[in-house]
């Protein structure tokens, strides 16, 4: 039995979905894990892949997503015109309608699992940019977290239970999380955490004060522009963006706990304008601030 799961090594299955399924935004279409040993063509076992999937080593187009793993052995990765080395612990991600082949090399043959999927959710995340074509290739290295949750997607297809297509997609998105965060996560040097716990701090100490991009940038030594491009690297926002939303955060505390007016709240917080304030607390909470105290009432009857 290998570390990294090669015991499921023969598994293969191109999966139906159903008019429930394709509501959910979310279809798991294939998946899999294969040993391919040196000397043998790629992909082995040809005949059991639908004919649009037969053609990975010579250059395919697909309609769906696929996340390919490497756990033993090399080879390559060709998509959008650019090539990549595969080694063991290497992530592909093939996006559809983007011409792409890999295969290992003849004479190490590889360790590969792989997911397919499909569906507006997963469409919505590379129009949004989560998923990009700038990056298709990462390295997490080998990690069994990662061979786990392929190893629950397959659980959920060899058992096929109720619902065993949604199970099986949330498994994906937290392989996709998984993946995507640790490339993030490492990518970013300590300078940057730095820079952004220092800057929330500031912040967190400004709350019933105004406080501009220059006042904080200033107080870090650095330029806006380069604040703002750390801070949004860091945390998916601009540093206005999270200002404003832990501001919202405080009046909400405020309306909560004191016998206090909106506008009082609103000029306690540093905004001249009452109705901007209320603009933009409702636009964050769903509920005018007049009306914050209203909506907590029941659910504190409720408790």
């Amino acid at each position: 039995m290998g570390d990294f799961g090669e015991e499921t090594a023969s598994f293969l299955h191109y999966l139906p979905f159903s008019e429930e399924d394709e509501k959910l935004g979310m279809i798991c279409t294939t998946a899999g894990t294969i040993t391919v040993p040196p000397g043998v063509a790629y992909p082995p076992h040809r005949n059991r892949h639908p004919a649009p999937f037969r053609s990975v080593a010579r250059g395919r187009i697909l309609p769906i997503f696929q996340i390919v793993y490497i756990t033993e052995g090399e080879g390559s990765f060709w998509a959008d015109g650019r090539e990549y080395a595969v080694k063991p612990g290497s992530v592909m991600l093939v996006l559809p309608g983007v011409r792409h082949r890999y295969k290992p090399l003849l004479e190490t043959g590889w360790h590969e699992y792989w997911v397919g999927f499909m569906g507006d959710y997963f469409t919505r995340m590379l129009r949004e940019g989560f998923l990009s074509r700038d990056k298709v290739f990462f390295n997490p290295g080998l990690q069994n977290y990662i061979v786990s949750r392929f190893n629950l997607v397959f659980d959920e297809i060899r058992m096929q239970r109720p619902l065993y297509q949604f199970k099986a997609c949330t498994e994906i998105l937290a392989l996709i999380a998984d993946i995507l965060t640790r490339e993030r996560r490492i990518g970013q040097p300590g300078y940057y955490q730095k820079v952004v716990e220092k800057a929330k701090y500031i912040m967190e100490k400004n709350l019933e004060n105004t406080l501009s991009l220059p006042d904080i940038s200033d107080e870090l030594g650095i330029s806006s522009s380069r604040f703002t491009e750390i801070f949004k690297t860091s945390t998916s926002m601009t540093p206005y963006q999270y200002y404003i939303q832990i501001k919202i955060h405080k009046a909400e505390e405020f309306l909560e706990k004191e016998d206090i007016t909106v506008k009082e709240v609103a000029l306690r917080l540093g905004f001249e304008d009452q109705y901007y304030f209320s603009r933009l607390f409702k636009r964050k909470t769903g509920i005018a601030p007049s009306r914050w105290k209203e909506y907590l009432r029941p659910r504190e009857n409720a408790d």
